[in-house]
């Protein structure tokens, strides 16, 4: 059932906003604090610290003009002349990790995760719901100026393969900032649908502070998941040689068409969003086995958040999101019936090789918002007899993220600048090499290769990246080459946010 243009004006001018409302430490309207479980014992990580921290993170990957009140300092103003390419300003956004590209599709699940992390715990940050405000915003501004032209998304600055063979500050960078974009010639359903779940969970994030910005977002996100779902085609086709093997789509589109429109029936409670998951989601679903949840695989994300839809606001319609909830949860309890997660000697979740530490956060973050669905509808999983109860669910989540601050077999914190011991020699451009401030001279494209390949530690600190992470056997050399283990990204940082900011106030540092 494709929504035509037609229907998404129907879907606009039925939308009904809030009104003005002073900015709170509860961004979301009309949303009661579920009980919180808050652990008798002490904590045995400053995880107020570490949400402070994971936050920061995002400023050190801005990309544009930066702010009078950039706290990163050693950074300075980049891509300044981002989309004259193709005639469009395309200046602002993230860089998605240790390179100088902007990628649309995961600054866009950035951007859902992040704002995933306040709809969800943002009342429990208090001081730090600004700056994680602030860190959506730099992306959703970003996104309004990719989205602004109706039937066409740009969804990539930078020619990959060119910005990978140098290893020069985003400041120098003279590599093409080549512009990509997706049409109804050139289809994109995946990275349009997660660009319109971005603009609308980030509208309810705005809701009360910002009602005129959460106007815009929301009314963005209706047209361009009607574009996402009209013209449905994978981006990986069309533009394979720019985005492949980078952000290639691997799980096909279907995931983020369901996930989209669970994110715009969040945000508008239209029933014609809800009709439309009704009738098409078996046809847009996976597998119950499926438990892989990330910037490309969004099935599992989608089950959760439709599942909250069921336990807390009754929808009775999409009760058997709850059953696919609890299948994913089944198959990551470690000795459940059905289990299916693999996990390191040292009890950390593992997926693959490549920048595990993504689906670890990820996770984490599902389990936590899990657990509080079932605690505010006072349900519990069963795993083939055995009861799992949400206490139990946040206990597991907790050996996670203690794992990533450093209660692991390497005794490592995989958060740069947090604890006595992180990463030092981190893969990212910006931190390996001098600031402008110590070396105002461009270093050419070649030069920064000398600094990538040697052991001294990185100059500037990324003060909370977090980065791929150890091996299945829990081993991490701290190498600088070694891009699979040490290479942060903002995909990975955005749902720890969530995770830091529940495990902070369960613990009294909030």
């Amino acid at each position: 059932m494709a929504l035509s243009s037609t229907l998404g004006l129907l879907l606009l001018l039925s939308y009904s906003t809030t009104l003005l409302l002073l900015c709170n430490a509860n961004p979301i309207p009309g949303r009661h604090r579920s009980p919180i479980n808050r652990h008798p014992r002490s904590a045995s990580h400053n995880y107020r610290d570490a949400l402070t921290k994971s936050i920061l993170f995002f400023e050190g990957q801005r990309s544009g003009k930066l702010p009078p009140n950039q706290r990163v300092s050693w950074r300075r103003d980049s891509g300044l002349s981002d989309g004259a390419a193709a005639h469009v300003d395309l200046v602002g956004g993230y860089y998605d990790a240790g390179d100088n590209v902007k990628f649309g599709f995961p600054m866009a699940f950035t951007t859902t995760m992040l704002s995933w992390s306040v709809i969800e715990f943002g009342g429990l940050m208090k001081g730090e719901l600004q700056n994680a405000r602030q860190a959506i915003r730099w992306a959703t501004d970003y996104l309004l100026k990719a989205t602004a032209h109706p039937g066409t998304i740009y969804v990539q600055v930078g020619d990959a393969t060119k910005d990978h063979a140098c290893w020069e500050r985003p400041e120098d960078m003279d590599t093409p900032r080549t512009v990509l974009k997706i049409d109804q010639n050139t289809p994109g359903s995946e990275v349009a649908a997660e660009t319109a779940a971005a603009l609308a969970s980030a509208s309810l994030v705005f809701r009360r502070c910002d009602p005129t910005y959460s106007k815009l977002l929301v009314r963005r996100a209706m047209s361009v998941f009607a574009f996402a779902d009209k013209h449905r085609g994978p981006y990986s086709i069309g533009l394979k040689k720019f985005v492949c093997p980078y952000y290639c789509d691997y799980s096909g589109f279907q995931d983020e068409l369901l996930w989209g429109a669970a994110w715009l029936y969040k945000a508008t409670k239209n029933p014609l969003y809800l009709s439309y998951i009704q009738v098409n989601g078996q046809i847009l679903g996976a597998a119950e086995f499926d438990n892989t949840f990330g910037w490309d695989n969004k099935h599992v994300g989608a089950r959760i958040l439709l599942s909250k839809a069921f336990l807390v606001q009754k929808v009775k319609s999409l009760h058997d999101y709850k059953g696919h909830a609890d299948s994913f949860i089944c198959s990551i309890i470690p000795g459940a019936s059905y289990s299916s997660a693999q996990y390191t000697p040292g009890g950390l979740l593992f997926k693959m090789n490549d920048s595990n530490m993504q689906y670890v956060t990820s996770t984490s973050f599902l389990i936590l918002s899990y657990a509080k669905y079932l605690t505010s509808s006072r349900q519990v999983v069963n795993c083939g007899g055995t009861a799992i109860t949400p206490k139990r669910l946040r206990a597991i989540a907790k050996r996670q993220v203690d794992y990533l601050l450093g209660d692991n077999p390497m005794k490592m914190s995989y958060m740069v600048g947090y604890g006595p011991r992180y990463p030092r020699r981190i893969h990212h451009r910006g931190s390996s090499l001098p600031c402008i401030a110590a070396h105002p001279a461009k270093i050419q494209c070649s030069s920064g290769f000398s600094v990538m390949s040697s052991q001294s530690p990185n100059p500037n600190i990324l003060v909370g990246a977090v980065i791929g992470g150890p091996d299945k056997n829990d081993k991490f050399p701290d190498q600088r080459s070694d891009y699979e283990q040490s290479e942060p990204a903002t995909y990975i940082n955005a749902p720890l946010v969530g995770s830091l900011a529940y495990l902070a106030h369960s613990f009294g540092q909030l």
